[in-house]
């Protein structure tokens, strides 16, 4: 008997699997059959244990299906609404000694209330345009002109009605006093109507016995009708003012908006204004 090492054309040797065993070929004219040896398995490389371990213990990735979970309404970094704003002035703790007329022969029925920092009335909306002359306010677009504002802007000169968002107070008397309340010139103002919201400044001072009363630039941002002659909002619109807040510049409207939204969410989570 003869063995040999079976292997391939090329000269690589069979492999089989499992354990091999001898194969035995018969060989035509050969009397003696031939046993072919296996060839030697080849020897893997060891994989190191501490690769198996790693392997093993590395947890799966989490899967996320579905949307991301939404953020929580917490006044921090998250725009307040209209509706935030007016469920925390839904009642009144009036700070005021009397009520104030919305216009000279309306009877007194707006009071000032407080609700934690800030200070908030309900009234009517009437036009100011008062301050510097423009295309939209001057005296031939509105018969009360008034070429000044009790507040002026960084380069002393009066405020612009038509372009910037500011709000009206009445003057102090025995009925209340705006700057007893922490209010005064260049304080932000959230003024609410038809569910939206525009922030504002204190700019302008009015008599003492009328309230409601914002500017062109403010009542165009609520989609209220400007026009000084005609233009306003009979009722809907609720002003609220925050205690020892200001902006300086007092024209700088973008720095107004982003104070306004701070001071709206810390006044939304206060619940010393809770109702």
């Amino acid at each position: 008997m003869r063995t040999f090492a079976l292997v391939t054309a090329s000269g690589a040797a069979l492999l089989t699997a499992g354990t091999p065993a001898p194969v035995t070929l018969a060989v035509a004219g050969d009397p003696d059959p031939v046993v072919a040896a296996p060839a030697p398995r080849p020897v893997l490389p060891a994989v190191p244990l501490a690769l198996v371990a790693r392997v093993h213990q590395a947890p799966a990735r989490a899967h996320r299906s579905g949307p991301a979970p939404a953020r929580a309404r917490d006044g921090k970094g998250t725009e307040v609404g209209a509706a935030d704003l007016l469920a925390k002035v839904s009642a009144c703790e009036q700070v005021s000694k009397g009520r104030y007329r919305t216009d000279e022969a309306a009877p007194p029925t707006v009071p000032v209330c407080g609700a934690g920092g800030a200070v908030f009335w309900k009234a009517d909306l009437d036009i100011d345009c008062d301050g510097r002359a423009t295309a939209a306010c001057n005296a031939a677009t509105d018969p009360s002109f008034h070429g000044d504002t009790a507040f002026h802007a960084s380069d002393g000169r009066p405020l612009n009605a038509a372009e910037l968002p500011y709000v009206v107070v009445p003057a102090p008397s025995g009925t209340w006093d705006y700057a007893k309340s922490g209010i005064r010139g260049g304080g932000v103002v959230a003024v609410v109507h038809g569910g939206k919201v525009e922030y504002a400044v204190v700019g302008d001072v009015g008599p003492e016995r009328i309230i409601g009363e914002a500017s062109y630039a403010t009542a165009k941002s609520l989609g209220i009708d400007p026009d000084p002659s005609s233009g306003g909002a009979p009722s809907g619109v609720t002003y609220i003012l925050f205690k020892d807040s200001r902006v300086s510049p007092i024209e700088d409207h973008e720095a107004a908006v982003r104070t306004g939204r701070a001071l709206a969410g810390e006044f939304v989570r206060d619940s010393r204004s809770t109702p």
